[in-house]
């Protein structure tokens, strides 16, 4: 979605001058934001000489907002979305005639209240181009290619900065790249198919191994992949692994894929370790029946149990992700998790913000799509980007408020990972009226640690 407002042209000179064009990341994981790097070099390669900044991990330069007449604003996610409203007020007061677009997946989520809100143009998740035409539109006529020889690269911010891969004693510093964008999947809770609508496009293996290239010049040792769902396309991950791999044999990696692809595509898990992988992501969500159904999940308990087998069989660390609280999760679920983590040795691949995760239903969902969710009383509160619900049983609303205070509290005071588990099992358990709470498996010894990235996940 691109909506024009009221905008000021500025001169050509103007826009091709260094520090003109700015792009502002607000969050991305803990990594090396996609929202910057790809944007960036896109522009470049246009002739235009953008700054950066990404707030996430460095304050923002107010003398960087003021010398610029248009600023990109990437929000992928819900956490960048609230932290990029906050800052589009800042920019305003700052350099009131900017121009000012937001760029990303929520930013076409939520492009009706964005554009209320002051911001001049909405963007989706393919925004380099986008940006680049966007940008050039303000040139009212090309400029002499002399002009823009020798314009210098924005810089940004040193990868030692960023979220770092940690597995026991050994530490790596982290680059990241995406090889496909979208996903073919339908989750009903995910905010990508009301964007792909069940579409993925690939990304050209010599860009993503070009992106590689730069940032094991940096330093980088250990390579995140981003995409939605690595297994999408399967052969493409495969060849951009096997060359990496080719070019340098030390880098590990990490990618997510759901529990439905790891069944499908099992027998690449060996290789995948071959080439370096060292653990993988997936979506789990929930271990419910009916919770799993209206997510849309596609697979079971007993999948995600077989999933375990296969990846941990080839010498790779699996760490599901979840979302325990939705209108539908009983107490009972909620502890069924617990002990499927206790049960299988998981505490260490769980970081325990994962416990306090509460679904997000936000504008467009497919989740509205269906009756549970019909049937419940929503308020779209505009300014939070999603549909507020209340819990029919009151012991979960007031339990999450109680688990997300104690996650907070706990990783501010570095309380460790499994001490933290068993202090929100023993509230879930006094909760549910449990007579003695379970010993479960407490001994470190249990519950060796696993190979992780130190950010932790937030959507």
């Amino acid at each position: 979605m691109l909506l024009n407002m009221k905008i000021e042209m500025p001169t050509p000179s103007t826009m091709h001058a260094p520090g003109t064009v700015l792009l502002i990341s607000c969050y991305e994981l803990g990594h090396r934001p996609a929202g910057l790097t790809r944007p960036l070099r896109a522009l470049e390669a246009a002739g235009f000489a953008p700054d950066v900044i990404d707030i996430a991990v460095e304050p923002l330069d107010v003398e960087k907002v003021a010398r610029a007449r248009f600023i990109g604003i990437s929000v992928p996610m819900h956490t960048a979305l609230r932290l990029g409203v906050h800052l589009l007020h800042r920019i305003r007061e700052t350099n009131p005639d900017v121009s000012i677009c937001m760029y990303g997946l929520y930013a076409t989520l939520n492009a009706e209240y964005l554009l209320s809100q002051g911001v001049d143009f909405c963007l989706g998740s393919e925004a380099s181009t986008q940006l680049v035409e966007l940008v050039e539109s303000f040139v009212k006529e090309e400029l002499p290619e002399a002009y823009r020889d020798g314009l210098p690269i924005g810089k940004l911010p040193s990868l030692e900065v960023y979220a770092q891969f940690e597995d026991k004693d050994e530490v790596r510093t982290v680059g990241y790249t995406e090889t496909t964008h979208g996903c073919k999947h339908l989750c009903t809770h995910c905010p990508i198919p009301p964007v792909y609508k069940g579409k993925f496009f690939a990304v050209n293996k010599e860009t993503v191994l070009d992106e590689i290239q730069e940032q094991v010049i940096e330093g980088a040792t250990h390579i995140t992949f981003g995409d939605p769902d690595f297994l999408n396309g399967p052969m493409h991950g495969l060849r951009i692994l096997r060359a990496m791999h080719e070019m340098y044999p030390n880098l590990t990696f990490d990618f997510t894929a759901k529990v439905e692809h790891i069944l499908k595509h099992r027998k690449h898990f060996p290789e995948f370790a071959q080439l370096g992988c060292r653990f993988v992501i997936s979506a789990v969500e929930s271990l419910s029946d009916t919770v799993l159904t209206i997510l849309e999940k596609h697979h079971t308990r007993v999948d995600v149990e077989t999933a375990l087998d296969i990846v941990h069989g080839a010498g790779i660390a699996l760490r599901p992700t979840w979302v325990p609280f939705t209108p539908w999760t009983t107490l009972d679920d909620y502890l069924e998790i617990l002990q499927f983590v206790d049960t299988h040795r998981l505490i260490y691949h769980v970081d325990p913000v994962q416990y306090a995760v509460r679904l997000l239903i936000p504008p467009g969902s497919y989740l509205l799509n269906r009756s549970e969710t019909q049937a419940l009383s929503l308020t779209l509160d505009e300014a939070a980007f999603s549909y507020a619900w209340v819990h029919p049983d009151v012991r979960m609303d007031e339990l999450h408020k109680t688990v997300n205070t104690l996650v907070e509290n706990d990783a501010r005071s570095g309380v460790d990972t499994l001490e933290t588990f068993y202090r929100i099992w023993t509230l879930a358990a006094d909760m549910h009226g449990s007579r003695h709470t379970p010993l479960g498996f407490r001994s470190k010894e249990a519950h060796q640690p696993a190979p992780r990235i130190t950010e932790a996940w937030f959507c």
